[in-house]
């Protein structure tokens, strides 16, 4: 046996992780991610900035209960706000999340009876998140969950694997940003024009999209058989309704469990070729 290492580094363990199934430039990108100056002096500020605005705004709605800000100034300031104030990385890493969670719905609608085709939001560049692509993102998930009421989900004799590529990604890297921040506080400071913009039902509606999570890892056992799905399961239940939940946070997790299971199908995709 080697010698114990007298001061190892937390990050290269993280990288060297063998549970982690992601591609190594992916978790490359989200390690440099997590070690920007900004997340460690600014995430805690923006996190706490985020929780109490967006609360106060909360109880101020119920009385005035009307849409503060057009969706398309949402998109619009959210936006300009990546382009200008957000590291290419983390801005790639969001584009992705995009890609990567569309991959997962379509896959379930590919190889479950559902009366549903495809959903088409696989944005490849910066421009791509606006025009509500938040609100439908979260949308999806709703629609194939409800498309698949009374469906029996059983392991098909074969599985379709198509279409789980994530295309080249145009973060926009060339252009002058005055901050570079880390995608977390981003999350933190966006949130507040999302609940600005979004009715209390509709941002309710977008939180607890999130619970569903589990329930994606549940179908996605049943399709191919795999129990490495439900050991990212966070114990959630859809059945909970609560929106007083450290959002930006609950974002970041459900990213990172989309990349996993995503990861896992691109493994199966891979050995299905190699039979």
């Amino acid at each position: 046996m080697g010698a114990a290492r007298s001061n190892p580094s937390m990050w290269e363990a993280v990288y060297a992780d063998p549970s982690v199934p992601l591609e190594r430039a992916v978790v490359r990108q989200i390690i440099a991610d997590q070690q920007r100056p900004s997340r460690r002096w600014f995430y805690p500020i923006a996190r706490i900035l985020s929780r109490v605005t967006v609360a106060v705004i909360s109880v101020v709605k119920r009385v005035a209960p009307f849409r503060w800000m057009p969706l398309a100034m949402m998109d619009w300031l959210c936006v300009w706000f990546l382009r200008r104030g957000v590291s290419p990385d983390a801005v790639e890493l969001l584009i992705r999340h995009f890609v990567v969670e569309t991959n997962l719905v379509n896959f379930i609608i590919r190889n479950t009876p559902v009366a549903m085709e495809p959903v088409a939001l696989r944005p490849t560049a910066l421009a791509g998140l606006g025009d509500q692509a938040v609100v439908e993102h979260d949308v999806n998930v709703y629609d194939v969950l409800i498309a698949l009421d009374g469906a029996r989900i059983t392991r098909p004799e074969s599985l379709n694997f198509a279409h789980l590529d994530v295309p080249a990604l145009d973060a926009e890297r060339g252009r002058r940003r005055f901050l570079r921040l880390d995608i977390q506080t981003a999350l933190c400071l966006m949130n507040i024009p999302f609940s600005m913009a979004l009715t209390l039902e509709e941002y309710r509606r977008a939180v607890h999209s999130m619970r569903f999570d589990d329930s994606f890892l549940e179908i996605l056992t049943l399709l191919t058989g795999d129990d490495e799905f439900r050991h990212w399961k966070a114990g959630g239940m859809s059945l909970w309704m609560d929106s007083n939940v450290d959002v930006p946070q609950m974002v970041y997790r459900h990213a990172l469990v989309c990349e996993y299971a995503h990861a896992r199908l691109v493994e199966h995709a891979a050995s299905t070729l190699e039979r």
